[in-house]
């Protein structure tokens, strides 16, 4: 039985991978193909009345810059992005760790800290799989670890201790800002306005321009569509960097995250 049960787990981990790898792809050709039917209808209508001209590669060129500037400006959080569940799940540890090196003759003081900082884990990462980030209540729990540290502080701890939680307890809370502010705040939305209707205007006169060859005709609007629409789908995922699930397709590992609850338990 529990060989079935993990082979079950190894392939929807397989599934789940191939899917991140491949799944933007799979749409990506899906809503190209749609357009290259249109283009084989507007073809046999007659209808590519448009003529190419330096025009044309000149507005495509002017898209791809556009949507090149943004992807620069998404990639810079993104970067940033992978580092901070590492940062944050070994801030985590540390000031598990350092309060069980503080002793005193009343345990229930460190007891419930460690609790409290269970508890923290336990609330970041149900935000993580739910995906969304409800700042106020992770404010709660570290409020929780704060008072611990109060507690610490009158019972005459060692300041250097005090200081230590204190440190690992604002890094925590620096992540946590920083990761609302990545959820909340898009890249210059007026610039992803500009390149979607930039990009909408491309394809639109690609459908309609007459080439002499049929073939020729579907290969230049099926590559040109195929990166235009790749990368502003890449760049809307990459956004929000921090979302679980197979709809996403470029996020930051959070498993290390999830891996602490259970090496703490």
């Amino acid at each position: 039985m529990k060989h079935s049960f993990y082979n079950i787990d190894t392939v929807l981990n397989d599934m789940n991978g191939f899917m991140k790898k491949w799944g933007l792809i799979i749409k990506v050709l899906i809503i190209v193909s749609i357009l290259l039917v249109i283009k084989i209808v507007i073809m046999r209508l007659n209808l590519d009345v448009a003529s190419a001209s330096p025009l044309i590669t000149a507005l495509v060129g002017g898209v791809i810059f556009t949507i090149a500037i943004i992807f620069t400006g998404t990639l810079t959080d993104y970067k940033e992005s992978e580092k901070i569940p590492g940062e944050m799940a070994t801030s985590i540890k540390a000031l598990y760790r350092d309060s069980m090196i503080i002793h005193l003759s009343d345990e229930k003081i460190t007891v419930d800290m460690r609790v409290h900082i269970r508890e923290l884990l336990n609330v970041i990462n149900s935000n993580f799989r739910k995906n969304c980030w409800d700042l106020k209540e992770i404010n709660t729990s570290m409020n929780a670890i704060n008072k611990d540290i109060d507690r610490l502080s009158e019972k005459n701890v060692p300041p250097q201790f005090l200081v230590k939680l204190r440190s690992e307890l604002t890094s925590i809370d620096r992540f946590a800002n920083r990761i609302q502010a990545i959820i909340e705040t898009s890249f210059i939305p007026a610039a992803y306005a500009l390149a979607e209707l930039a990009v909408f205007a491309v394809l639109l006169v690609l459908l309609f321009v007459k080439t002499e060859a049929f073939y020729e005709g579907l290969a230049l609007i099926g590559a040109t569509s195929s990166l235009l629409i790749g990368l502003i789908m890449l760049i809307k995922d990459m956004d929000n960097p921090f979302e679980v699930g197979r709809n996403s397709y470029a996020d930051v590992d959070l498993s290390i995250l999830f891996e602490l609850d259970k090496y703490l338990d």
